[in-house]
């Protein structure tokens, strides 16, 4: 397994001060599975590469391990790819031998460990569950030019195909750490493996790692499910607190950023219309145990509390300082004992499992699904529809042909800038009855807020009831 770093920054062989490794000598690591070799086959000033090659023991790698008896014996566990692919060992690899490039510390070059300087890392075995596209994917938005080439499964018997490895090499202009970073995270991504336990600990060290570029990837929710081995729970704990820490002003909270939308709607009191609509039809349909999909500062969740038919309410939202926010709202820490009972608020995201939606007589998804990507909302189906499947579904959302109504709001322009689409009556009634024929729900339709003319009202919400 073979690593190499090239530089043309000059002197070069700096790069050995940001490494910690002398260019102009060899050296060996052990490591639990086996060594790591740092040398250096081209070291002039106008040029350097630095070459990690790894010596993976298969044996070594079985010996002592704990394992299911199925897989005792098996000859797979002794000849396999692990000893000449990049995969998590080389992660483990460049964090054990390369940290302090990792790290960004240089003694004697602190100004060069910041300087963007030209890079080009060669791989020439990575596994890609995902092919070529999903490589790309992964590189391109990070600013690496990407050079790839697919691998014959054997030279000599072309007739056999393609395999799935590829021999990558990326490129581009950046700091030395952030090029070790991205190779540290994406690598078992590639991979779609790692070779020891994914625990809840790894949150924070993806977290550590992702730091300033994983919460704008476009691919940060794969990348997140892979790294972590798809386990759900790890998974949207991850992904809630990537997308809540995405905020731009850590200062600002959600009542601020939710101004725009709500000057706009105040003259019609559109809120408190919704609020009411939904919570007549929550009543009309006899829900006792309601679950609020995006609670936000938890409007809901307070007329939910006045009520006392509903014995079971729950908020989640994929914002930690929402759910604060909301926490503050209904003072839940002053609440009587038999009142703070009915209600629990936790952290989610919207587009993955989680068993925490299942068991309750209706879900709401209030002015939510517009601030998903339209890629995203497959996902959100399946958790809600399939998977929580309550007997009733409430959703509401602007209804896009009311907004040439507002006079401040720019034509084409949307009414909150994090909505990422906004529907018309059609287009919403298009999506719901799709939903509803694929999960077995029937739908209906209501106008919330005085309608004007053909346009017709300010938010339409839909009912879905099985």
């Amino acid at each position: 397994m073979l690593l190499t770093i090239t530089t043309t920054h000059r002197p070069a062989t700096d790069i050995g001060y940001l490494l910690g490794k002398n260019p102009s000598r060899s050296q060996s690591f052990t490591v639990a599975f086996g060594q790591v070799h740092v040398f250096y086959p081209v070291a002039r000033e106008e040029e350097c590469t630095v070459a990690l090659l790894m010596d993976v023991d298969p044996i070594g790698l079985v010996r002592g391990r704990r394992g299911s008896s199925a897989d005792a014996g098996l000859l797979s566990q002794y000849v396999n790819d692990r000893p000449y692919v990049a995969s998590s060992f080389l992660s483990v690899a460049i964090a054990a031998v390369f940290g302090s490039g990792m790290k960004g510390y240089s003694k004697d070059r602190p100004e060069l460990a910041e300087m963007a300087i030209p890079l080009t890392a060669t791989i020439p075995a990575v596994p890609c569950r995902g092919g070529e596209s999903f490589l790309r994917k992964l590189f391109e938005p990070l600013g690496y030019r990407v050079e790839c080439r697919q691998l014959p499964l054997d030279k000599r018997f072309p007739e056999w195909g393609e395999s799935s490895y590829f021999s990558v090499t990326i490129s581009t202009n950046s700091r030395l750490k952030d090029l070790l970073t991205h190779l540290y995270v994406l690598l078992p991504v590639l991979d779609n493996d790692k070779h020891y336990w994914v625990g809840s600990d790894e949150i924070q060290k993806l977290l550590d790692r992702g730091a300033g570029w994983l919460e704008k990837h476009p691919e940060r929710e794969p990348i997140v499910s892979r790294y972590l081995k798809r386990r759900g729970y790890l998974v949207r704990e991850a992904l809630a607190r990537l997308v809540a820490d995405e905020d731009a002003a850590p200062e600002e909270t959600e009542e601020t950023r939710g101004n725009e939308e709500q000057a706009l709607e105040a003259p019609l009191s559109l809120n408190e219309q919704r609020i009411g609509a939904v919570m007549r039809v929550l009543k009309d349909f006899g829900a006792k145990r309601v679950l609020d999909l995006g609670c936000g500062e938890g409007r809901l969740l307070q007329s939910l509390l006045k009520e006392k038919t509903f014995h079971r309410i729950a908020g989640v939202d994929v914002s930690q300082r929402a759910l604060e926010i909301a926490k503050t709202r209904l003072d839940i820490e002053r609440m009587p004992e038999t009142q703070r009972n009915r209600i629990v608020l936790f952290q989610g995201a919207l587009t993955y499992r989680d068993k925490r939606f299942e068991g309750f007589d209706a879900a709401c998804a209030i002015e939510v699904i517009e601030h998903l990507e339209l890629s995203r909302l497959p996902a959100l189906e399946l958790v809600v529809f399939e998977f929580a499947r309550p007997p009733m579904v409430v959703i509401t959302t602007p209804n896009a042909e009311y907004n040439s109504v507002f006079s401040t709001l720019p034509a084409g322009r949307f009414r909150h800038s994090d909505h990422r689409f906004e529907w018309t009556r059609p287009e919403f009634a298009q999506w719901s009855r799709n939903v509803g024929d694929r999960f077995g729900y029937s739908v209906r339709f209501l106008g919330i807020g005085g309608e004007v003319s053909s346009l017709g009202p300010p938010t339409q919400m839909a009912v879905f009831s099985r």
